[in-house]
């Protein structure tokens, strides 16, 4: 008779997939939550419910002005960390891989301590320090998921570890880049200086405008930021290229194509003076850019069927190309 699995790697297959594709609804679930997040500091909303964690003593307060998106938020942080707790719950019991296992219990504690900080926000009257690593760590509970999501994907897990190579290593510069950029741009938002710069292209009617104060200074760093990121992004997209890779070439496109709708969103947001609708729609924007970098990234250190068409350059032998 065939001995039973141990527990940890039971429910190959199906429930993998299943897990899986809870851990993309959660990385999908963080996204609406960093764009409801985006509409409190768009529509100056963070103190229309002065007291945590209830709202005006209640669980459930009139859903009216501001009180809609500051509580809405709320809504939705409470959603995402329970389902953050069933995605810790369900890889515990799960998965096979200790590593893996370790990084939904850093989710876990990232979101618990999100939603302390988040209240601090609000006790604290919004202080710009703790707005700024609210933000932060909403990006970093963000790559968090998304590595989650990657990782228990099928092609991911039973495709074999790539060697370092020159595609990781651009996709790694390019998460970082991007962001320092959110974090350029949570300052940014935070300490009011989005109209800091109220032209564009120019800023302030120059190609470099006087550095004379802080609000002008962390606008541009901004503004500068953004080529940067593209910088990065297109070296992405000739490495995937280069490399014959189908999977990373058409990743590298998506990149693209976030990169140049969130510069856009970037001119929209100056341009309309700060339109909540562009304005969210940026820092969300700025999210999905982040998540594709990462996954870029975290394919490109993987071997085995996506990397299918690398042998036509003969610079990688097939099982040494990167997924």
């Amino acid at each position: 008779m065939a001995r039973a699995l141990p527990s940890p790697v039971r429910g190959e297959g199906a429930g993998n997939l299943g897990l899986h594709r809870f851990a993309v609804a959660t990385a999908i679930a963080t996204v609406f939550l960093i764009f409801a997040g985006g509409l409190v500091t768009s529509t100056e909303s963070g103190l229309s419910v002065p007291d945590w964690p209830l709202s005006y003593g209640r669980l459930m307060p009139p859903m009216v002005g501001g009180i809609f998106y500051e509580h809405g938020h709320r809504m939705v942080a409470t959603t995402v960390g329970l389902m953050t707790v069933v995605l810790a719950v369900w890889l515990a019991r799960r998965e096979p891989r200790a590593w893996v296992r370790r990084l939904a219990y850093v989710a876990l504690a990232a979101v618990v301590a999100q939603g302390v900080l988040g209240g601090l926000t609000v006790l604290l009257l919004l202080p710009t320090a703790v707005s700024v690593a609210h933000a932060c760590l909403a990006q970093t509970f963000f790559c968090l998921v998304v590595t989650i999501a990657v990782v228990t994907s099928p092609g991911w897990r039973d495709a074999p570890t790539a060697r370092e190579n020159n595609v990781a290593r651009i996709g790694s510069a390019t998460v970082s880049a991007v962001f320092l950029q959110l974090l350029l741009g949570a300052v940014m938002r935070h300490t009011q200086a989005g109209l800091a710069i109220p032209d564009f292209p120019l800023a302030l009617g120059r190609v470099v405008p006087p550095l004379t104060s802080f609000p002008v200074a962390i606008h541009f760093a901004h503004r500068v930021g953004a080529l940067v990121v593209a910088a990065f992004v297109a070296g992405c997209a000739w490495r995937a290229f280069a490399s014959g890779r189908p999977g990373l070439e058409k990743t590298s496109l998506m990149l693209a194509l976030l990169v140049a709708v969130q510069i856009a969103l970037g001119a929209f947001t100056v341009l309309s003076r700060e339109s909540v609708p562009v304005t969210t729609a940026h820092v969300a924007t700025g999210a999905l850019l982040l998540g594709t970098a990462l996954a870029f990234t975290l394919a490109s250190r993987k071997t085995g069927r996506f990397a299918r068409g690398a042998a036509r350059h003969g610079n990688v032998a097939p099982r040494e190309a990167v997924a």
